[in-house]
């Protein structure tokens, strides 16, 4: 029976560990999609630029062999209980990779247009803290994914409510700088739409460790008062 138990699980095992394996990937290739495309917005670098939009496709992929891969193994093993949960986590985990990797896209296209239109532009505003923060947000989440560790979830929470407000920090200073200098109002709407896809990234990290949460101890909190606490003072 030993040999039987070995022989039916240990594919099964290995099948989840490639999909958790395969979900991490993702999040590595979408971690460094972000900070190209706003180390190229700081620099006018269209390589970068360039990078970021033709990886973005294979982002696209990985979504889509996640799902195949999670599809395949509710047909084969019929997971139940905490398997079934990693299944439908690591599922819901990639779409908001997926969507993460959009953002970067879409900051990439924002510098395009700012340096198209003016090759010798300098941000107004300092985006480094609020990069830093959402990059931080992602990596510790995806790392929780990995340990299947969820320890750290309300410090992460919280930090999304750090984003949220650094955003709007650097909209009123750009809503500033367009009413002093109308000029300037085409390159601040840019900056604004690289500033908003930053705190979707962050809003997206928040997701990532609310589905930990789900996975490690079964609960729900999204949507709950546990899942927007207080940023630290």
């Amino acid at each position: 029976m030993k040999t039987m138990e070995e022989h039916t699980f240990r594919p099964y095992d290995r099948e989840l560990n490639q999909l958790r394996q395969t979900v991490l990937e993702m999040g590595r290739a979408v971690e460094r999609q972000v900070e190209k495309a706003v180390e190229g917005v700081r620099k006018g670098d269209q390589a970068l630029f360039d990078e970021v939009l033709q990886t973005e496709r294979s982002i696209n992929e990985e979504d889509r062999r996640v799902f195949e891969q999670s599809v395949q193994l509710i047909v084969r093993n019929a997971p139940a209980a905490a398997d079934l949960r990693l299944v439908m986590s690591s599922l819901q985990i990639s779409k908001d990779l997926e969507r993460i990797g959009d953002e970067a896209k879409n900051i990439a296209k924002s510098g395009i247009r700012l340096y198209q239109s003016s090759p010798s532009f300098t941000p107004s505003v300092e985006l480094e803290l609020i990069t830093r923060t959402t990059l931080v947000m992602l990596h510790a989440s995806l790392d929780a994914y990995a340990r299947l560790d969820d320890s750290q979830a309300q410090e992460i929470l919280a930090d999304d409510r750090t984003v949220d407000a650094m955003f709007k920090g650097i909209l009123r200073e750009l809503i500033t700088y367009m009413m002093e200098d109308p000029r300037t109002i085409s390159h601040s709407l840019e900056l604004v739409f690289v500033a908003k896809s930053l705190e979707r990234v962050g809003d997206h990290a928040k997701n990532v460790i609310e589905q930990v949460v789900y996975l490690v101890e079964g609960r729900d909190i999204r949507y709950t008062p546990e899942a927007k606490p207080q940023p630290p003072q």
